[in-house]
Formats: structure tokens, C-alpha cells, sequence
């Protein structure tokens, strides 16, 4: 079994405030700390984020090269004892190795109109967050425009989430994973323009 945070309080602690720091700075690259041990098909922000949010009452939904990887589901259980579903409609996480295969979205919790939080978060494993396609994303959190060069898959990604302005308040969140780095999209940012 391969071992979490070394220090379990700090680590925590430190990615809960870079994850916080994401969501309230969309398009902005954050790093979460070095050193968390994780199963060698997860990267190791999706280890941290998975450490640091998942407990007995988070249910989670892998995607098929994860749920296919015997370590991934007993490592989360070992260290977070949360539960994993197999309909992502009860998902309060969705883990996603191959974001390219993503389902459509409205497969995933959409939140309700008296509880918009209670929707799925996706964690998306990417490429890249600083080589590839840019775009500029406008929103909340955001001062006028920031520019995002990623290589981010599906290629859709952001006409997919384009359904989050008809649902809001209810809507999915997305955060993107590669390496260390993160970055967040929240329900409210929305693509202002994308470059080749």
C-alpha cells in the first residue's frame, strides 16, 4: 500500500488552502505541496485533493482506467474510507484519468435548487497546464481576463460546461490536474475567448 502524507495535519491543511486559493483565483496555476505518496496512475494533486477532501461521507466515481487499477480503490479506501460509486449521479468527486472518454456531463450531480453544493466535482488529469491551446476565461474571481495555456482534454471542455450558465446556481465544478499544479474551474467561469 502506498503511504499518503507524510505529515497528515500540515499536508492537509496546506492543500486545503491552495485547493480554496484555486477556487477563488480560476485560470490561476497552484501547486500543492511535494511528498504525497499515491498509486503511480494517480498524479499527485489528485493524491493530495483526495487526502485532503474525501472522508467516509464523499462518495466517489472513477473513471475506467482508474476503477480498472485494483490499487487506486483500496488505496482511497485505506486512506480516506470513502466510498465508491459506480453511478456518477451520486458522486460528490469524480476521479478522471482519461478526460478525453469523459461522460456527458449531465451524467454527474448537478446540485438541486435548494442545494446547489451538492453537485460533482470533477478532478480531471491533464496534459499539460502550461504547453498547449491558450484561452482566456472571464468570472467571478477573475479581473477582466486571465489566460490559461493547457492542454486540456476533451477539447470541449469548455463548450460542455457552457451548461452551467442555464443551471446556476446548480452547476459542476472542475479542477484540472498535472503533476503538482491545479487549476480551478469553478461553475461561474466561463471561456472569453480560445487561441490556437
Amino acid at each position: 500500500m502506498q503511504p499518503g502524507f507524510a505529515d497528515k495535519v500540515l499536508s492537509a491543511q496546506a492543500t486545503f488552502r491552495t485547493v480554496m486559493e484555486a477556487m477563488a483565483r480560476p485560470g490561476q496555476v497552484m501547486q500543492v505541496e511535494d511528498g504525497v505518496g499515491r498509486p503511480p496512475s494517480m498524479m499527485a494533486g489528485v493524491a493530495a485533493i483526495a487526502l485532503t477532501l474525501f472522508d467516509q461521507e464523499t462518495p466517489i466515481w472513477l473513471d475506467a482506467p482508474l476503477s480498472g487499477a485494483p490499487d487506486i480503490g483500496a488505496w482511497l479506501k485505506f486512506h480516506t474510507g470513502a466510498p465508491i460509486v459506480a453511478d456518477p449521479a451520486l458522486a460528490s468527486f469524480a476521479l478522471v484519468a482519461a478526460p478525453e472518454q469523459l461522460p456527458d456531463l449531465r451524467s454527474f450531480a448537478l446540485g438541486s435548487a435548494d442545494y446547489p453544493d451538492r453537485s460533482t466535482t470533477l478532478v480531471l488529469q491533464v496534459a499539460s497546464l502550461s504547453v498547449g491551446p491558450m484561452c482566456q476565461l472571464r468570472g467571478p474571481g477573475i479581473d477582466g481576463t486571465v489566460s490559461l495555456c493547457a492542454s486540456i482534454a476533451p477539447a470541449d471542455l469548455f463548450a460542455r460546461l457552457s451548461i452551467n450558465e442555464a443551471l446556476f446556481p446548480r452547476g459542476i465544478d472542475v479542477i484540472l490536474v498535472d503533476g503538482r499544479s491545479l487549476v480551478a474551474i469553478p461553475r461561474t467561469t466561463r471561456l472569453a475567448a480560445a487561441g490556437g
